[in-house]
């Protein structure tokens, strides 16, 4: 298969690593600067901290073989990514049009004061608007959201929609996406337009994130189908039924559960759903499905048989740059082998239409 259109690429990474060290030093309101988010220097390694506690590491010095912009060769020292110009010439280099971005920890800011995680998360969304200004056709960095309450999550919503923003992150694992006081905060995303993403990073319970351990394998292998308690609560609980014009995203979630969940899903619906005295649903779970969730992957060893199953309508490619499991700068080869056998219209519709017409790029061949 020849792939001869641009790639959009709907599940790529900034890290707390990447980002630079003023992010938050000169966007924090005031009251906060002097608690949140700093880079602290210590011997020949430096971390970022927040209120004195430590949260990851600034740069590569600890992660370096967790980069595929390293395995490729090219010199990096961990701030590449966060670099519009940079990114934009990687990007080139992979044949990748535009970029959905998502950041800045998978696991959620390991910050403890509800207000000050909402203000950096808030400093953290203006940054990203000023990084997708260098190529608003090109660069999505999503904005975030925080979990604590429904009216903050709210009043972010409606802010970085204001702002520009083409669609937002809210963790499922740091909130029950099916409570009732949630309702109103789905009434706003879906006033807003903007697609909602859910992400991997949380949901095992007993598999833990251990890198030099062969738990670190055991969660990647399992953390893409953590993302299925979130889908099940939203179908059945009529948040999205309620909410037909309300897109969410499962991102990093893959592909291969998904025709078997969706499935299962209707089966149990015929069993249970006329004794629920909750909420009944009116659709087959299948259809709301197909109406308004998408799924992202990477490579599917499985594609050819996978993607029919369901269809091409609500699945979208990642590279994962510049993630270990990025195809990066091989991103054509690797789709082309992995979907070698369909035809090449269904394979663009995945790897390029359904991306740009979900988060409003314009498409360009």
């Amino acid at each position: 298969m020849t792939i001869g259109w641009r790639l959009y690429s709907c599940d790529d990474h900034l890290d707390l690593w990447n980002l630079p060290r003023d992010v938050w030093e000169d966007r924090l309101p005031a009251r906060f600067r002097e608690r949140g988010p700093r880079v602290v220097e210590a011997g020949d390694r430096a971390w970022w901290t927040c209120d004195g506690a430590a949260m990851g590491p600034f740069g590569t010095s600890l992660i370096r073989d967790y980069s595929a912009i390293t395995r490729a060769g090219i010199e990096d020292d961990g701030l590449r990514a966060a670099r519009p110009a940079l990114r934009l010439q990687d990007m080139d280099r992979d044949g990748i049009f535009a970029s959905v971005i998502y950041g800045p920890n998978l696991f959620g800011l390991p910050i403890d004061d509800p207000e000050l995680k909402a203000a950096a998360l808030g400093a953290y969304n203006d940054w990203a608007l000023e990084f997708n200004r260098h190529d608003p056709e090109r660069l999505c960095v999503l904005p975030v959201l925080p979990t604590h309450a429904p009216e903050a999550a709210i009043a972010e919503l409606e802010r970085v929609a204001r702002l520009g923003h083409r669609g937002v992150v809210i963790s499922p694992f740091e909130f029950r996406c099916a409570d009732p006081d949630w309702e109103r905060f789905w009434d706003a995303a879906e006033a807003t337009g903007l697609p909602v993403s859910f992400h991997i990073g949380r949901g095992t319970s007993q598999v833990r994130v251990a890198p030099g351990s062969w738990e670190l394998a055991a969660f990647s292998a399992v953390g893409p189908m953590q993302l299925d308690e979130p889908l099940a609560m939203m179908v059945y609980s009529g948040v999205l039924e309620r909410h037909r014009r309300l897109r969410l995203v499962l991102a990093e979630s893959g592909i291969g559960w998904l025709p078997y969940f969706v499935h299962r899903m209707d089966a149990a619906a015929e069993k249970h759903v006329s004794k629920a005295r909750d909420y009944r649903l009116q659709a087959r779970p299948s259809e709301i499905f197909r109406r308004q969730v998408y799924a992202t992957f990477e490579e599917e060893p499985l594609g050819p048989e996978l993607l029919p199953l369901l269809g091409p309508d609500n699945f979208m490619w990642a590279s994962d740059y510049p993630h270990p499991d990025s195809t990066f700068p091989h991103s054509r080869e690797a789709i082309a082998r992995a979907f070698a056998g369909l035809d090449a219209a269904f394979v663009e519709q995945v790897t390029a239409t359904n991306c740009a017409r979900l988060y409003g790029f314009t498409r360009t061949a």
